[in-house]
């Protein structure tokens, strides 16, 4: 969470004596909140759970049944409360990647425990922050806890606004586009997470964090009752005791405090990763987009481009050969670029497999792992996750994951990981006969949404791409989409055709140490301001027709700043233009159909 107060917890219980079975059992509430900050409300009424959550007068989700059924007990119904914890929680910790760099975490926790007619003892961990409320299931016993069903659901006002990702249940990829109607008015289908809200003036993000080989990933099924059932991947979750699920979490605020809150890694188990210093996140060239793999001597071209553009990393697609992948490491090592290899999963599905390949890539000189076609959220796939995590910290392998799963704050407790796919990304912009673009709102929706799960591989920046929007809104993608390690996708000869796209390429980081929102519209607008040392940029894109956007620089610190700002041209090119401004200076930037720019800000006295 951006929050830096200390949360004050408060708790109101009311009717807390245990009623023996037999004897009608009063309703039990406890309330869970602290000073501006959303209210969560877990009742038991006739030995069911309920949650719902507000946000000062605003009710986000109404009464949602809670509970879990395990093969040792059914914690669904018959339950009575047999204790209550609290404790504040205060946590500062660092990533490698993301909106920022430097993370605070504050919360009030409370934990309540519900036995069932057998007796066995279930607890329902709830957290509330400045940015949202988060719950999860945790087991102490038996040894080994199997979960048959959750009967979590979020009851979202029927009326609330809605941006949903159609769930691939074949691929478990998340490369579909975000429907966006009324809750009252969307198919009754699974979805994938991120799922954003809007009830009344505010905002709530649904997602889930803190997924290991203990479980297996969730999504939700919007059913005939128009209520979001979670839905498990698998028949059964088999894990030893003492098992917690992933945090149900819901981000919850205004639009600016859903898109800069830390809440899906400040809930992330801390790192396992001790030395960190071998993990840089940095810009990519990519040569599979428009050139394909090839071979050597194109892989050169693109570390030549790379290197001579000042960008950390050449990512060498499917197709290589360890023929020649030594020399181009060593040719890429004097030239101070790293390269990146794909691997399928299944070619290191085991322990010897991961340490075989993997001592091998470190001694070509690799430095990082695009893993391809994993496919599933299942737990089976989860405990593959948590082995090759560990091998690729024991050998000094950064990762990148595609036809993967979304991240679930697994940048914090992982750092090497960079970045995920997960996305309806570039790859389905290559010219193709009869290919379309992507809906504009597409692009305006994953900064609300995917991105805000974690760093997002999109592959930007593909001027010869089949696109809806204009160059310098597709320039300003490198800002706006977040990604520890961000590939630029388009051929080298493309690229050296656009010198001014050229020239703030060279300056953009892929690392961020803070993130505002400047405006925002799901779907129709979206302006990031990001900071990387002293320098910040902004990215703004934009659907629909020509207009004119009021950008204030209230972010910035005092004194004078240099503004370059490449923005669109009148002959639809990226035009570039220089000014002084301050804090206190509003800009006003043209923008074309489905246009956008981008904005370095450089601090001159």
């Amino acid at each position: 969470m951006r929050g830096r107060v200390r949360t004050i917890l408060a708790v109101l219980a009311m009717a807390l004596a245990v009623p023996a079975y037999g004897h009608a059992a009063p309703a039990t509430h406890w309330r869970i909140a602290g000073p501006a900050q959303p209210e969560a409300n877990v009742d038991l009424a006739d030995g069911r759970l309920t949650l719902s959550v507000r946000r000062g007068s605003t009710t986000v989700l109404e009464p949602s049944a809670l509970g879990i059924e395990t093969a040792h007990g059914d914690f669904t119904q018959d339950l009575r409360f047999a204790g209550i914890s609290q404790r504040t929680v205060h946590e500062t910790y660092s990533t490698k990647s993301g909106r920022r760099l430097r993370h605070v975490a504050d919360a009030a926790e409370t934990t309540l425990r519900f036995a069932n007619r057998s007796g066995a003892v279930m607890s329902l961990i709830v957290r509330v922050s400045a940015d949202g409320v988060a719950y999860r299931y945790s087991f102490d016993s038996p040894k080994w806890v199997t979960v048959v069903r959750e009967s979590s659901e979020f009851a979202v006002p029927t009326q609330a606004d809605s941006f949903l990702l159609p769930y691939d249940n074949g691929r478990s990829d998340y490369e579909n586009v975000h429907v966006h109607r009324r809750v009252n008015d969307q198919d009754p289908i699974e979805y994938g997470y991120p799922a954003l809200f809007k009830v009344d003036d505010t905002w709530m993000l649904l997602l889930e964090s803190d997924l290991n080989g203990s479980y297996g990933g969730s999504r939700v099924t919007l059913k005939d009752d128009r209520k979001f059932h979670l839905t498990l991947p698998d028949p059964a979750e088999t894990a030893q005791a003492p098992l917690n699920t992933p945090w149900r979490v819901m981000v919850v605020g205004d639009l600016s405090t859903v898109t800069e809150s830390d809440l899906v890694t400040d809930l992330a188990a801390p790192s396992k990763v001790d030395d960190t210093a071998w993990i840089t996140a940095g810009v990519g060239a990519w040569s599979w987009w428009g050139d394909g793999t090839g071979t050597l001597d194109l892989q050169k071209k693109y570390v030549d481009y790379a290197a001579s553009q000042g960008w950390a990393y050449d990512l060498v697609d499917s197709g290589w050969s360890d023929t020649w992948i030594p020399d181009l490491t060593a040719y890429a090592k004097q030239r101070n670029v790293g390269i990146w290899l794909w691997v399928r999963w299944q070619t290191i599905d085991t322990d010897s497999e991961r340490d075989r390949l993997f001592e091998l890539y470190r001694s070509w000189g690799v430095v990082g792992l695009k893993i391809d076609f994993i496919e599933s959220d299942g737990q089976d796939r989860m405990r593959w996750y948590d082995a090759v995590l560990a091998a690729s910290a024991k050998y000094h392998l950064m990762l990148d994951f595609h036809g993967a799963p979304i991240p679930r704050g697994i940048e914090r407790t992982w750092p090497q990981v960079m970045s995920a796919e997960a996305v309806k990304g570039a790859e389905g912009t290559r010219p193709r006969p009869g290919r379309v673009p992507f809906p504009i709102e597409h692009y305006l929706t994953l900064p609300f949404t995917r991105n805000l799960t974690g760093s997002m591989d999109f592959t930007p920046v593909t001027f010869s791409g089949v696109r809806p929007n204009t160059d310098a809104a597709e320039l300003a993608l490198s800002v706006v989409y977040e990604s520890g390690l961000q590939n630029f996708a388009d051929k080298v000869d493309v690229y050296r055709t656009y010198p001014l796209a050229e020239q703030l390429l060279r300056a953009i980081p892929a690392a961020w140490d803070d993130t505002k929102l400047v405006a925002g519209d799901p779907g129709k607008l979206a302006v990031l301001a990001r900071k990387s040392g002293a320098d910040w940029f902004v990215g703004a894109i934009t659907a629909g027709d020509p207009t004119r956007l009021a950008v204030p620089l209230r972010f910035l610190e005092s004194g004078t700043w240099t503004a370059e700002l490449y923005a669109d041209g009148a002959d639809t090119k990226i035009a570039y233009s220089t000014q002084q401004v301050t804090a206190a200076t509003t800009l006003s930037v043209p923008v074309g159909k489905n246009g956008g720019f981008t904005i370095r800000l450089t601090q001159t006295k």
